[in-house]
């Protein structure tokens, strides 16, 4: 991976420092190689990952597709405690009515979905059992969301290319590595009983040195924003560990993690835990640690005659900045993807506080402590390697001079 620094999307200022460049270069491929080799190790075979029956390919069992053409509601006598005491919604069920490959058919749809809401013209999927020598019935799964899923995934793209032109290209590009990665690599090493944490480090470096080279060009800059990433990744992966077994986490926290040991009993779920908090936190690692290297070459770029201590002062006066705003960040989204439990504390009228200690909240709330702090270390790490690796103008440098990529 020469770095050859005439990247537009990511130009130095200074000199040319070809030395430096070359010597990086042999750094970073000497990171990827052990990445791509520690993978190569790692990646499980096939007939070692454990493998479920799909619950709609029995004999006599498919999936269908169907568009609604009537929905009939009928009292059910929902309401009150249902199976194992937990709670119904009250309210009736419905019949509904739906079109199949042209044919006519019929299900039934409970209370809960029912009330959530389906409407004429509505495209679902059903389960279709048709048992030898029996009558054909369907079973309502979902909607389908293909085509809306389709499109906007579409419009996103064609905007990031509209505004971010050929970086964010590059960037649509690594999202598809980073799904690659963690679809052919990652997720099959978890299920095949592979370490979750070397996992993770592994395939986290090889996504990121994909990613930052694709969406920010090559030069000393990115590479700079690369290893205080790389730095972030091992702290939080650490960090992880420690909290998980710290905080008894067992992963057991909901009926599909209890389905997921009952597929796979050898799965190590306080593991997967702890991989899952490097994961979830590599979007603002990698955010974080890019602004701090932008700013400290902009910074060099207005002030090429100032002290590194000065420089890294005012890096970090941002770096602060963005710290505060991005750890924001971090808890709205886990206070997003945990709202569903946060909807039941509020209605059971249970402290915070109590169910704080849960496996399911208490996942969230350390999955955020330890993203944070992984968040929080990475920046001066990183405005430090920056400010090394940032250009040293010549004594005779103007502070006007017009920036020369590097």
């Amino acid at each position: 991976m020469a770095h050859s620094h005439s990247h537009s999307s990511a130009p130095d200022y200074g000199p040319p420092r070809r030395g430096l460049a070359a010597v990086l270069t042999v750094v970073v491929l000497a990171i990827a190689a052990g990445a791509i080799a520690a993978m190569v190790v790692l990646w499980p075979d096939p007939d070692d990952v454990p493998k479920d029956a799909n619950p709609y390919s029995g004999e006599g069992v498919s999936t269908v597709t169907a568009t609604v053409t009537k929905v009939t509601p009928f009292d059910c006598n929902s309401g009150g405690e249902g199976p194992d005491n937990t709670r119904e919604v009250v309210g009736s069920c419905a019949h509904v009515g739906v079109k199949v490959k042209g044919e006519a058919a019929t299900f039934d749809l409970d209370a809960t979905r029912y009330r959530a809401g389906i409407e004429d013209g509505d495209k679902v999927k059903l389960i279709r059992y048709a048992p030898e020598g029996q009558p054909t019935s369907y079973e309502f799964i979902d909607f389908q969301r293909g085509f809306p899923l389709t499109a906007l995934a579409v419009i996103f793209a064609l905007l990031v290319i509209a505004v971010a032109r050929w970086r964010g290209l590059f960037a649509l590009v690594g999202i598809g590595v980073t799904l690659l990665a963690l679809t052919k690599f990652m997720l099959p090493a978890f299920l095949a009983g592979e370490s979750p944490l070397v996992v993770v480090v592994v395939g986290s470096t090889a996504i990121m040195i994909a990613v930052l080279y694709l969406a920010h060009g090559v030069s000393i800059r990115t590479t700079s924003a690369l290893f205080g990433t790389l730095f972030g990744i091992v702290m939080t992966a650490g960090m992880g560990v420690m909290a998980t077994g710290w905080t008894n986490l067992t992963g057991v926290g909901s009926e599909d993690d209890q389905t997921l040991i009952a597929t796979v009993p050898d799965l190590h779920l306080s593991g997967i835990v702890a991989a899952a908090m490097v994961i979830a936190g590599l979007g603002v690692l990698n955010d974080v640690t890019v602004t701090q290297a932008s700013a400290v070459w902009e910074l060099r770029a207005l002030q090429p005659m100032a002290r590194g201590a000065s420089i890294f002062a005012s890096a970090m006066r941002i770096g602060r900045d963005h710290i505060a705003s991005s750890v924001y960040t971090l808890v709205f989204a886990y206070a997003g993807s945990a709202m569903t439990v946060l909807l039941l504390i509020t209605a059971y009228q249970r402290g915070l506080a109590e169910m704080a200690t849960t496996e399911q909240l208490a996942q969230e709330i350390v999955r955020t402590l330890v993203g944070a702090i992984g968040l929080v270390l990475a920046v001066p790490v990183t405005t430090v390697i920056a400010v090394w690796l940032a250009p040293k103008p010549e004594p005779e440098t103007e502070p006007s001079a017009v920036p020369v990529s590097s």
